[in-house]
């Protein structure tokens, strides 16, 4: 169906033919060549490995594992894991490297290889790149008999990553717990099922009732956490009379929550929520990306502080956040990054301080979500169709709305007095994805729809 190659990694559908698809071939020589690029600057590398649950996980990490054997490096297997439990990890082992194998928010069909460096953090672009020339040219070297690698496991890394966030001077295990919370989780068949309610018992929290536990990867409704999706966690919310629901994606880098009336917080405003309470505790720069909503910037500036954009993806938010030394940052997809724990999207620590910022408040999560200003924003997307150049559909765009503020830095975003629209490719599907925000539900369809018709439009020409 699909292989995608990015900076970070290696992402496509598990079976079909080499090179277009995720096969036992492109695994290999793809983990080989970042074998390769870690081996270059450590005589004895190691790299730690951990997956989430889908049903190919354990198949693709035993090839993971047993490559980097045949190149020479120790592995440290962290079986079932989190993204930021895996990124947490490489620091906790001061290993060279790790890889994360997730496809977070896709289907069960696919998989991919999350490339990370010593920091625990994804790699960088020029890395990316290394490796991904390093593949193409099958430019690697396997080691002697005497040189090979060898595996240890380690399964401690969850319970230090949940001690190193309950140490964060801004998470209040204390008031948490004393606000007895009910809380309903989806964990989504995955390594939430294991790492959330381990979380939400540490912070005291002993009533929690679990959805869709059983981690097989054969996930009970569609993996991203967005509202069409979590209708059994609504419904559950409000018949067990639960304070909050918790969804996750597959590797809990992703993170949205439910009001205990069922209605949906909004995943743009889990960042919002949170950066709130960091910077009623400590001031300092913010950072989303170009696709996430305008409400983290008015709520930034009414602390007094700056906002900064980025183009999509963890890699590029991370970027920013480290040049203008930003105390908070992340997506509007419901990904948090606290970047004096880890430089990572991570549920995990955005649970804790959502709850601790819960805590504080008198009344519960809708009247909490009543104080951020109200945004829409309608999300699209749709196929590239073959033999459509990006580009060119762009220029087209360009002309038609020359007459508004244009940003090419990722894509291209058009802005209206106010409202906006967003168009880029996706990292991790084979689509353009179309983002639209304003303050009516209505005019941010509107906008969207009107988008998509001139992408039909131009694509006819």
């Amino acid at each position: 169906m699909a292989l995608i190659s990015s900076v970070s990694g290696i992402r496509g559908t598990i079976g079909g033919e080499y090179k277009k698809n995720l096969t036992p071939l492109d695994i290999v020589i793809y983990t080989s060549a970042f074998a390769s690029l870690v081996a270059r600057a450590n005589k004895k590398p190691r790299v730690v490995v951990g997956r989430d649950a889908r049903v190919s996980g354990e198949m693709v990490q035993s090839m993971v594992m047993q490559t980097l054997v045949a190149m020479g490096v120790d592995v440290i297997d962290a079986g079932y894991s989190t993204t930021p439990t895996l990124e947490m990890a490489v620091r906790f082992s001061e290993a060279d490297g790790g890889i994360m194998i997730t496809a977070s928010h896709n289907p069960k069909e696919w998989n991919a290889l999350k490339l990370l460096n010593r920091n625990g953090e994804c790699i960088t672009e020029d890395e990316g790149v290394k490796v991904k020339k390093l593949a193409e040219e099958m430019a690697f070297q396997y080691a002697s008999v005497d040189k090979l690698g060898h595996i240890s496991t380690d399964d401690s890394f969850l319970q230090k990553h949940i001690q190193a966030i309950l140490k964060y001077p801004l998470v209040n295990a204390k008031a948490i717990a004393k606000k007895n919370f009910k809380i309903v989780v989806d964990a989504i068949n995955s390594t939430g099922a294991l790492a959330v309610p381990q979380l939400l018992k540490s912070l005291g929290v002993s009533d929690v009732i679990v959805l869709n536990e059983e981690m097989h990867g054969r996930f009970a409704h569609n993996p991203e956490p967005l509202p069409e999706h979590l209708n059994q966690l609504s419904l559950e919310v409000t018949q067990r009379g639960a304070h909050l629901g918790i969804a996750v994606d597959p590797d809990v880098d992703r993170l949205c929550f439910v009001c205990e009336d069922g209605s949906m917080f909004g995943e743009e405003y889990t960042l919002v929520a949170v950066a709130d309470y960091v910077l009623s505790k400590k001031k300092g720069n913010t950072v989303s990306n170009l696709s996430s909503s305008r409400a983290l910037k008015e709520i930034t500036e009414k602390h007094g502080c700056s906002y900064y954009a980025s183009p999509v993806g963890e890699v590029n938010v991370v970027k920013k956040m480290k040049e203008v030394n930003a105390v908070i940052g992340g997506e509007g997809n419901g990904g948090v990054i606290v970047p004096d724990l880890h430089y990572g999207r991570d549920a995990l620590i955005g649970i804790a301080l959502f709850l601790s910022h819960l805590s504080a408040h008198k009344k519960g999560a809708l009247s909490l979500r009543s104080l951020y200003p109200n945004y829409f924003i309608s999300k699209n997307k749709i196929e590239l169709s073959v033999g459509i150049l990006l580009e060119d559909l762009f220029k087209k765009l360009k002309a038609k709305y020359k007459q508004y503020p244009i940003n090419t830095e990722d894509g291209l975003r058009i802005d209206f007095n106010g409202d906006w629209v967003h168009l880029r490719a996706s990292n991790t599907e084979p689509i353009i994805r179309i983002y639209a925000e304003s303050d009516l539900e209505t005019k941010a369809e509107n906008i969207a729809q009107q988008i998509l018709r001139d992408i039909r439009e131009f694509s006819t020409l």
